[in-house]
């Protein structure tokens, strides 16, 4: 990887490309192997139907469909498919024989299992209607006997029902009932699925106004549905009444709720012999669905073996006849012409790749690649490696940059981590972090292919990852901090006195050394600690956010110089930096020096003594509220009252500055350029009176692409983008503040859960001491991961990633661009069918 595209996005050029006819589908699958060219559209006005290549592509529509096809039957007959082994086989551009070879092959295949699957399903559901009748046939032997003993009292199936008795209780038919009964009583068997029984009774009851017998019987063997295959669990039902006209009701109803009616014999020795029948015709049938079943899962095997190739191979040829229907065909010159964008140190190798092809195709036609000289605004493309990509992914989410444009991606690499760490700082949580990340790195190669999306997307920023846990490691040791305790590694800063406790406040009795790094451990455990800290961490952050916000606008600079607007530099850049300085810069000075002084002194008696520092929140408000003039007792140094009100001044001049210069500049610059424009038309025109031509200056074209130029809206922009940037740079700097707030509830929430899990059982012994830690451990360890890994860790995240996107980046960065997406069979292999 070159500085140049750490820095900047590549360098692009626009090629075109005469592809001669013959050699033109290996050609393009070569680049598509190589994935360096972005093609552009040369036939924006033809429809896609009336395209050069659309039978090829519906041809290979229908391959992909049949491809897709065996894989919803393997994976249904639960057959794993064989991952492709052989890439040198996917490769290489196929002939137009292996294709048709392999679609006669797909067509044979598609039709020989299509025939086993009509077959299988009509087997299917004979076997269904086998034992469904012979549950029926079981089934209805008792009711009918029930039946027949109970034939002079029948009564309604829904005794629960109060309103029993018949709704007309002039029926002249339900007075005859008994008699009716016994000269004409009919019944209807059958099934229907077990969720719709109970609806099923109330309908007959409501329809035939409770004039039925009715019994059912669960079915105890699972029933495979055919058309779904899933197990539906369902009854058998055998329905007694008279009348003929009723019975045919019953049977609609019966219909309409999904029902299945089988006739049965009401003579015993009949059913009895049907039973058997039916049970033979079963075992013949569960043969002959074994035999078919083998015989489809044979050939599934069979397609396993290379359906992943197929379907390699038929989008592979479907995406470059995609591709070729982009070029223009030159029917004179009976070749393709192709224009597209790719990375200009990249065109030796793409012109070494269609070299490949051609030789590789036996023919001497040989393709032709020139570079085009255009206006048109290239698209951005960023060199990356497994290490960079994720922090390039980051800044591509916030927007793609500007073709040459500074890329915040580089550094992001150092900042993005080192915020991280500040929120996240503490030893054992890093160290935790650091051996998951560790893992992914070293068994990359392994976890390349898992297609868990979750996990991918921790594994895509596995060394974002690793780098953050390393930064933690460092900003946990600053704070002298793993899993909420400190380490005493160099000789304290403090002399402890002999009385001292945890909850002691440990202040009055410096020894004269400093701890090495980090914070004294003496502090951890006081009663001020807290006090101390939230100090500490808070200029911290302030100096943090306002050095990163100063970078970013230096950034500027770079952007103004290559495009060629160096006078931006003094008209944008140097009023915003000069604005941020004079207050933001001068705090973060304040904050320095005041660390550097030593606020302890000694009294007439030797004791030491501390002298309040002023205080620097107090000294910036009223540098407002009376410039020039400081409290003695809040000055910071000799001079400070003139200092600060020039430095006010400064950063007022610069709120017109921002204002004011831009718009004018922009405004005489308009001028000029129309003066210098009529001028050259007048001298167009004069010369050609003067050779008798007339026509239209060349330029035309290129004034009716420029922007028409309006000073009033160049003015309101301005005005916008001027207190936008006064008041962010007050917004901003509080935001950072974010790193001190959740480094404090990070370190607390740590203390906490080692209190409340694990210290709590140190007071004990015995039995009790080890099972109490043995669960105070397995707790504290649960949620450790949980708690402050997981939730804590994505909760500083998601705040660095602000801090970059809109603290950092939105300075200098303009992420209007367009992304570089060449033509490449890794993108198209890795995409989803649609």
């Amino acid at each position: 990887m070159t500085q140049t595209s750490l820095f900047r996005s590549e360098e692009m050029s626009l090629v075109q490309l005469y592809i001669p006819a013959e050699v033109a589908q290996p050609c393009v699958a070569e680049l598509g192997e190589l994935g360096k060219v972005q093609f552009r559209d040369l036939n924006p006005e033809v429809n896609a139907f009336q395209r050069s290549f659309v039978s090829e592509i519906r041809r290979l529509d229908e391959m992909e469909r049949q491809c897709r096809f065996f894989s919803t039957q393997c994976e249904k007959a639960e057959i794993p498919v064989r991952p492709l082994t052989s890439a040198a086989y996917a490769s290489r551009a196929r002939s137009a024989q292996e294709v048709d070879d392999l679609e006669e092959k797909l067509r044979e295949h598609e039709a020989r299992i299509s025939q086993m699957n009509s077959s299988y399903e009509t087997l299917q559901r004979r076997y269904l209607q086998l034992t469904e009748l012979r549950h029926v046939l079981r089934e209805t032997a008792v009711f009918f006997e029930q039946a027949e003993s109970r034939q002079d009292t029948i009564r309604p199936s829904l005794d629960e029902q109060n309103a029993s008795t018949p709704l007309l209780e002039q029926d002249v038919e339900q007075a005859n009932y008994n008699e009716l009964n016994r000269l004409n009583l009919g019944y209807v068997t059958g099934v229907i699925a077990r969720s719709r029984i109970q609806t099923f009774e109330r309908v007959l009851w409501r329809a035939l106004r409770g004039n039925l017998y009715m019994n059912t019987a669960e079915i105890d063997e699972p029933i495979v549905d055919p058309d779904s295959d899933e197990v539906v669990d369902k009854n058998v039902f055998a329905i007694f009444a008279h009348g003929r006209e009723i019975i045919n009701k019953i049977k609609k109803i019966s219909d309409s709720l999904g029902g299945t009616l089988y006739s049965v014999d009401d003579a015993p020795d009949a059913r009895r012999d049907a039973l058997m029948e039916v049970t033979s015709r079963i075992e013949d049938l569960n043969n002959v669905l074994s035999n078919t079943s083998q015989t489809r899962r044979a050939e599934l095997l069979k397609i396993a073996e290379n359906l992943t190739a197929w379907t390699t191979v038929v989008r592979k040829e479907k995406a470059i006849y995609h591709t070729m229907n982009l070029f223009n065909y030159d029917v004179n010159r009976k070749c393709l012409i192709a224009e597209g964008w790719c990375p200009k140190n990249d065109i030796p190798i793409i012109q070494h790749a269609l070299k490949t092809a051609t030789e590789s195709s036996g023919t001497n036609l040989p393709s032709i690649l020139t570079e085009l000289t255009t206006k048109k605004t290239p698209p951005t493309y960023h060199r990356t490696n497994k290490f960079t990509e994720g922090f390039q992914n980051i800044i591509d989410a916030y927007g793609i940059a500007r073709y040459r444009e500074v890329n915040p991606g580089l550094f992001t690499i150092v900042s993005f981590p080192f915020l991280f760490a500040v929120m996240f700082g503490d030893i054992g949580h890093g160290l935790l972090m650091l051996l998951f990340a560790g893992w992914m790195v070293i068994n990359e190669k392994k976890l390349a292919s898992s297609k868990d999306e979750i996990f991918s997307m921790f594994f895509g920023g596995r060394y974002m990852m690793l780098m953050m846990s390393i930064f933690s490691i460092f900003t946990g040791a600053v704070y002298n901090d793993m899993f909420s305790l400190s380490l005493n590694v160099f000789k304290t800063g403090f002399d402890w006195p002999t009385d001292y406790s945890s909850n002691q406040t440990v202040e009055g009795i410096p020894n004269g050394d400093v701890y090495a790094f980090g914070f004294d451990p003496s502090w951890h455990g006081a009663e001020n600690f807290l006090l101390f800290s939230n100090s500490y961490k808070m200029k911290q952050a302030i100096i943090l956010g306002v050095i990163h916000m100063s970078f970013a606008i230096c950034l500027q600079v770079f952007n103004h110089a290559y495009y060629k607007k160096k006078a931006f530099i003094w008209l944008e850049f140097l009023p915003q930096i000069l604005f941020m300085e004079c207050i933001f810069g001068y705090l973060i000075f304040c904050i320095m020096y005041k660390w550097s002084v030593d606020w302890w002194a000694l009294d007439d008696n030797g004791q030491h003594i501390h002298n309040p520092p002023p205080n620097l929140l107090n000294m910036l408000i009223y540098m407002f509220l009376s410039p020039g003039s400081v409290n003695p007792e809040d000055q910071l140094y000799p001079g400070q009252g003139p200092l600060q009100a020039v430095l006010l001044l400064v950063a007022l001049v610069c709120v017109p500055w921002m204002w004011f210069a831009k718009p004018y500049y922009l405004k005489k610059q308009h001028s000029k350029h129309q003066y210098q424009t009529v001028a050259e038309d007048e001298h167009v025109t004069y010369d050609e009176e003067q050779n008798g031509q007339a026509g239209v200056s060349g330029g035309d074209e290129e004034d009716e692409e420029e922007e028409e130029f309006d000073f009033a809206e160049i003015m309101i922009h301005q005005t916008i983008h001027t207190i936008e940037f006064c008041l962010n740079c007050i917004s901003n700097t509080a935001s950072y503040l974010r790193l001190w707030a959740l480094s404090l509830a990070h370190a607390q929430l740590s203390s906490v859960l080692w209190d409340m899990t694990l210290k709590i059982w140190f007071g004990f012994t015995g039995p009790v001491a080890v099972v109490g830690l043995v669960i105070g451990f397995a707790m504290w360890f649960t949620l450790t991961i949980f708690i402050l890994l997981c939730m804590e860790g994505l909760s500083a995240f998601l705040h660095a990633l602000r801090l970059h996107w809109v603290e950092f980046d939105g300075k200098f960065y303009y992420g209007d661009g367009v992304k570089f997406e060449p033509f490449a069979f890794a993108a198209v292999l890795d995409a989803k069918p649609e």
